[in-house]
This record gives structure tokens, C-alpha cells and sequence, in this order.
């Protein structure tokens, strides 16, 4: 069997190619991929080997592995792991995809290892077709609510009470009208996919905005435009000279109700 791995953290690719030596010793990695573009990379070029069974996380460091499906087609089967992500999990739940938790405990691998043996041709088809449907309706679903870790809880977070992202060290936090600040495991490229576009705005390359955050803007040098919020942000909001016009009809359009 010949299986292709996409996952970007070291330990966790290491841990499931020695299960899988485990569960199935006659088993082929034939490489593992860490992002978004290696994994389009692979699958565009021709002289790849066809993986019998793909592992794919979910969350990658470039996006979420869902972007792949945008530039490629993969006819191999697809066995998703993640850590636990309610929303990602609902959308495996609905459409009766395969999926993992990490972190991948033998007996998991095992049963999932079986279920795809045992699948016929016909079968391996439909699965394909659910996949691609759960694709189209992850890219056309906006998200309500995050679940973060808040000391030793994990809380639901809607996005009516997130005033902005913000990312700084590879990291990326929500914070909230109040002054609340959260870690959220994704990046604002992945965010900026899934938060509703008419109450959501990417101000540059560290934020993205809230329309209910924005309290004035005021015009900086440059013909840029900056923007104060209702709670302070940690640093100034710049929007590019490049990018006002698509602010303003964004601020218009949700102050006329379109």
C-alpha cells in the first residue's frame, strides 16, 4: 500500500508513519508533504506515484488543506486528520467523511485502515463525491463561533464579540469588545476564507477588522487611510493606498444594507 502524508508538524508525521509501520508493515510512505503548495506541487506533477490512501491534516502552515482542492484534483482516497475542531468535524460528520483525531492512537488507525480496505470501487467513488461537496460547502459556510482554550476550559466564541485578528509571531488572536484576548489556531488567510465577508474586512497582512469595531478612520500619509477602532488595537491599522477604494464600498455597503 502506498500512502501519501500531509502534515506540517515533524512529531506528529513521526508518529503516524511508525503506527502505520505498525498496523500495516507492508506499508509505502511515499512522501510527506508540509504544505498547501508542495502537496499542489506533488499532485500536478506527473511523474508522482498515485498514493493508495492520502492522510491530510487539515490545518497546514500556508491554510487549510481544503485550498488544495482548488487547484488540483485527487482521485485517492482521503482519510482527514486534525485536531479536535468543531467545526471542521461537523463538516466530516455531515457528509460521513473519515476522519481522525490527533493525536493518532493505534487502534484508530487500525479501524480506519480496515474501513478503507474493505471499500468497493463504487464506493471509493462515492466517497470522492462527498469529499468534494464537503469542499464546496466549507468554502460557502461562514463561520459563528470558535472554540478556544481559556485556562484549563474550552469555551465557544462567536464572532459577534470579536472586534479584531491579529497576528504577530506566527501567532493569531482574537480580541474581543471587551479587551479579551484569545489564541486561535489558524491563520488570517484561513480566517479571512470562513469569517462572513459583510462583517469581516482583511486591513492588511496583521488584522483583520470588524465592521462594529471600526469607531473612525482618519487619512494618513500616502493616500492611506487609518483606522481607530473601539478598543485599541496594539498597534496602528494601516489600510494601503491600493486598498481603499475596496474599504470604502465595503464600509458603504454595510451601512446601506446591502
Amino acid at each position: 500500500m502506498n500512502v501519501l502524508i500531509i502534515e506540517d508538524e515533524t512529531a506528529a508525521a513521526v508518529n503516524l508513519k511508525a503506527i502505520l509501520r505498525s498496523v500495516v508493515p507492508d506499508c509505502n510512505v511515499i512522501d510527506v508533504l508540509e504544505s498547501i503548495e508542495e502537496s499542489v506541487d506533488f499532485f500536478k506533477d506527473k511523474s508522482s506515484p498515485t498514493p493508495d490512501l492520502v492522510f491530510m491534516d487539515i490545518h497546514l502552515a500556508d491554510g487549510e488543506s481544503f485550498r488544495i482542492f482548488d487547484s488540483v484534483e485527487i482521485t485517492s482516497p482521503i482519510i482527514f486528520t486534525t485536531a479536535y475542531d468543531e467545526y471542521a468535524l461537523r463538516a466530516f460528520k455531515v457528509n460521513s467523511i473519515d476522519y481522525i483525531l490527533k493525536p493518532i492512537k493505534s487502534d484508530d488507525l487500525r479501524h480506519a485502515i480496515d474501513k478503507f480496505t474493505r471499500l468497493s470501487g463504487v464506493e471509493r467513488n462515492d466517497l470522492k463525491s462527498r469529499i468534494d461537496t464537503m469542499v464546496e460547502s466549507t468554502k460557502r459556510e461562514n463561520q459563528r463561533v470558535f472554540l478556544v482554550h481559556f485556562k484549563d476550559k474550552i469555551i465557544p466564541l462567536s464572532v459577534d464579540d470579536i472586534a479584531y485578528f491579529y497576528t504577530s509571531n506566527e501567532k493569531v488572536a482574537a480580541f474581543t469588545h471587551k479587551g479579551e484576548r484569545y489564541v486561535i489556531d489558524r491563520t488570517l488567510e484561513v480566517l479571512q476564507s470562513t469569517l462572513p465577508e459583510d462583517e469581516f474586512f482583511r486591513a492588511n497582512r496583521q488584522f483583520i477588522v470588524s465592521r462594529r469595531a471600526v469607531k473612525d478612520i482618519a487619512v494618513w500619509f500616502g493616500s492611506r487611510l487609518s483606522l481607530n477602532l473601539t478598543i485599541a488595537p496594539p498597534e496602528k491599522i494601516i489600510i494601503s493606498k491600493a486598498r481603499v477604494p475596496e474599504f470604502k464600498q465595503w464600509l458603504m455597503d454595510i451601512n446601506t444594507g446591502e
